[in-house]
């Protein structure tokens, strides 16, 4: 059995080009532990290796029960490994084609609450996907943990970059072809990915999705519509419909609020920003009320 520092290495849970994790064995505390370590071809790039550690400090400054913690960092043989939370239930990506509405709807909830508590640290995650979310099954009902931020960057420089980073079929097209900069609602575009495949089973646009950094422009067709037999109410369909919006202010303007509208079943149709028009009865109070504080005013003034 393969061991780093004091951890006992035992079963892999996942492997990317970068790195891989490890369910291990902590002797000393008697517990299971996740750990994380960088590809032997990768160690001695300074540039990664400071990337990997940089994830490590900050899912360590992070301090929510909604993001996965790092307890401590080492080096074995030149390569930096950094140990944390094991949380068992696996990941989002296994309950595709799994799962039923209502718990869709409460596990897509769930990912945006997690992924606005990065927000509020000033964190844009930039690869929000189903393998990097994480189901922590000790908690009723059960709850959705973010993990791997080694391609968030601080909101305050996303604005300025210019290297695209992610995984395609989840990428938001600003983000995909830098288009100006982006912020956090790229990772609600993401969220509205991950909620559509958890309903439906498949991608919205396909296994290439519409921000692909393949063909340098996005898809043409038109947005997708989630089938009216799975039950889903009609308001979680406008509210993807507008999560997958090219254009960033149609979609909703934190992952707070489309958390909230899925928890709330949709809470009735989800209107887009630019499409938020007064009712016409809203429109004749107003006017009344214009009218009475005009003549009010013109009779003291008298």
């Amino acid at each position: 059995m393969q061991k780093l520092g004091r951890y006992l290495l035992e079963d892999r849970l996942g492997a990317g080009s970068f790195a891989t994790v490890w369910r291990a064995y902590d002797p000393e505390l008697d517990t299971n532990v996740a750990v994380k370590v960088l590809a032997d071809n990768w160690a001695s790039n300074a540039d990664v290796r400071e990337r990997f550690l940089a994830e490590a400090r900050l899912l360590r400054r992070i301090d929510s029960p909604r993001v996965v913690k790092v307890h401590d960092l080492g080096v074995q043989d030149d390569r930096p490994f950094f140990v944390m939370d094991y949380i068992q239930g696996g990941t989002l990506a296994e309950k595709i084609g799994h799962c039923p509405p209502a718990e869709a709807l409460h596990l897509a909830a769930e990912a945006g609450y997690a992924v606005q508590v990065l927000h509020d640290t000033g964190v844009v995650h930039r690869d929000i996907k189903p393998s990097n979310l994480l189901l922590d099954a000790g908690r009723t009902p059960t709850a959705v943990l973010v993990a791997d931020l080694g391609s968030a960057k601080q909101l305050a420089d996303a604005s300025g970059l210019t290297v695209t980073t992610g995984t395609p079929a989840y990428m938001a097209p600003e983000q995909a072809f830098q288009r100006g900069g982006f912020d956090g609602r790229a990772d609600v575009y993401a969220l509205g990915v991950v909620a559509f495949e958890l309903l439906t089973g498949h991608k919205p646009f396909g296994s290439a999705g519409r921000a692909t950094i393949t063909t340098g422009q996005a898809p043409t067709s038109s947005l997708p519509t989630i089938p009216r037999d799975l039950g889903v109410p009609i308001g979680i369909d406008t509210l993807l419909r507008a999560a997958l919006s090219v254009d960033p202010a149609e979609r909703p303007p934190t992952a707070r609020a489309f958390a909230d509208a899925l928890s709330s079943r949709g809470g009735g149709a989800w209107v887009p920003a630019r499409s938020r028009r007064p009712t016409p009865l809203l429109v004749w109070l107003a006017a009344i009320v214009v009218f009475l504080v005009t003549a009010t005013l013109t009779w003291l003034l008298r």
